[in-house]
Order: C-alpha cells, then structure tokens, then sequence
C-alpha cells in the first residue's frame, strides 16, 4: 500500500440533475499530490442520523482512501436524511434503491465537469481505474452497480444497472437474499425480495461482521450479510469481521452513536483490507491484499476470516 499523505476535500460539489428531484450533491477527496490517481465512489448507508447519510458521513473511510492515493466521490443520495424525501409518495421511496445507482453513473458520465468544479484534481485522475464501496444500504448500491440485478415491483420487469466502467467494488454489512428477509423488510422494502446476485459478475469484496444479525431486515442472522459472495459468481472474497456489528467498528463515521459495537482496531482493519483490495484489482500484480490478508489473520488474536473463489 502507498503511504498516507495529505488530503484535500472539497464539499459541496453541485451537478445539475435533470429529472431528479434535487440537483446531485458531492463531496470530493483526494491526496494533495500525485498522479493517475483511480477513482472511489463511495455510497453511504440509509442509516438513522441525520447526516452520516449523505456526503457529510464516512470520514473513517474517505479520509483513509484520499491519504492512500484514491479521489473519493461522497454523494448525498435521494434517502439521505438531509433531504425531504424518505417520507414522500414516490414510489421508490423510502431507500431509492435505483436512484442510488443512477446518482454514481451520473458521476462517471459527468467526470470532466467535477474535474472543473475542483481544479485541485484536474488532469491528476485515472478515469480508466473505477471503484465502488458501500456500506449496508450503499453496499447494496454497489451490488447493483456490479451487475445483481432486480425485479421492478410496479410490473415485475428485470432492471439491470450495471455499470461496466467499474471494475471492482467492496460490499459493506450489505442486504442478502430476497428469501430471507423479515416481514418488516418485506413489507417495507420489496424490492429486496428479487435480488439476483448470480449476474453480479464484477469482482468484489464482501465484509460482513459476525455479529450483524439485522433482525429487522432478515430472520437469517448474521450469515445474510454474506450472501452477495456465496450466490454471485466468482472472482470474489469474503471478509467475516468476529465480534463485528452492523458499524463494523465505526466505518459511517468518527465516534457515531449509533455505533454498538465501536472498535478502533476493528475500523483499521476494514480500511486496510478494503483498500489492499482495490489497489490490488485495480493495479494486477499489486500485493497489498495479500499483505493485508496475512495482518488481519495473523498473530494469536485474528480479527477476521478471509475466503476467496
């Protein structure tokens, strides 16, 4: 892994967004220095504050990513709570699970004018090297965004949003199986319930905690938070954190409340390993996963487990 530097963030980043409700709002992360820098979009959780939801949230990770060489992308999507619209009449209200996905392609449609809303960065991005990373409801962004495909419950046509100018991408206490949820979750939020993961081609990281038993969302326990990587296609890898709730440590922000299983060392990990994940998928050769496997399975106190196919 590259050594951590400074970094610069610049927030907030407006692009017009026409046909969605509000225009697309984001913040941008980088290291004040260097080139060819690939690019990390990151899709934060539903989530119950008020702003980890939204381009304000996931300091732990964005900062970590910009300090080892990537330009984060943070936007504030449609659910976020900054915003008036998780209570509205629209029909994918209250999580916009589509809407998610489309707000990261805009992104990547609409690169050159970031590039020139944050001069800072201009000519200094791989655009060639892009990546996504969500937590919980942003994992379930990613998912999609890697080629899991659903069901529209207005009239039961498949929606595919894949987005082929990603090329890896890490899932974060990310939703399971549409045959495993809850009768809350699947009164609530029935898209969940077509969730096709065998389409989601792209390589990706799971990391899910061992102790994320979700029983709002599912009646599989902590085990559902792994399904994106048992029922996709390979190559993927699995990360089981033990003693890891829903926070995985704080990742969704710096000292949350929310946090019931707060841990600093169990947050470097997930920064370290997901990361040396990225770097390695996006630069083939590169050994910081490997590196990264051995340091969270090593010693006499593992934090984790890793599994790959």
């Amino acid at each position: 892994m590259s050594q951590a530097t400074q970094v610069l963030s610049i927030s907030p980043v407006v692009l017009p967004a026409p046909g969605r409700a509000v225009e697309l709002q984001l913040r941008v992360s980088a290291p004040v220095t260097g080139g060819e820098l690939p690019v990390l979009l990151l899709s934060h959780g539903h989530g119950p504050s008020n702003h980890l939801s939204s381009l304000n949230g996931y300091g732990p990770l964005a900062n970590y990513f910009a300090a080892h060489g990537f330009v984060v992308i943070q936007p504030t999507h449609l659910d976020s709570k900054t915003l008036p619209f998780r209570s509205s009449d629209h029909p994918d209200a209250p999580l916009f699970w589509r809407a998610r996905a489309e707000d990261m392609q805009r992104i990547l449609d609409r690169f050159e004018a970031i590039e020139r809303a944050v001069p800072a960065i201009a000519g200094r991005v791989d655009r060639g090297k892009v990546a996504v990373l969500g937590h919980s409801m942003g994992g379930h962004t990613a998912s999609v965004l890697l080629g899991a495909r659903h069901r529209d419950p207005r009239d039961g046509s498949e929606v595919s949003l894949a987005e082929p100018r990603i090329q890896a991408g890490v899932l974060l206490a990310a939703p399971g199986r549409g045959d495993a949820l809850s009768n809350y979750a699947a009164e609530h939020y029935p898209f969940f319930s077509t969730i096709d993961f065998s389409t989601m081609t792209t390589p990706a990281l799971v990391v899910a905690g061992d102790k994320d038993g979700s029983p709002h969302l599912t009646t599989a326990g902590a085990a559902w938070h792994a399904d994106p990587y048992f029922l996709s296609p390979g190559p993927k890898s699995l990360v089981t954190l033990f003693d890891a709730g829903h926070g995985l440590g704080g990742v969704s922000g710096y000292d949350a409340a929310e946090t019931t299983d707060e841990n600093l060392e169990r947050v470097a990990a997930v920064q370290l390993v997901t990361a040396a994940y990225l770097r390695s998928r996006l630069y083939p050769g590169d050994p910081a996963w490997q590196e990264a496997q051995d340091a969270l399975t090593g010693g006499a106190d593992p934090l984790g487990r890793v599994e790959s196919k």
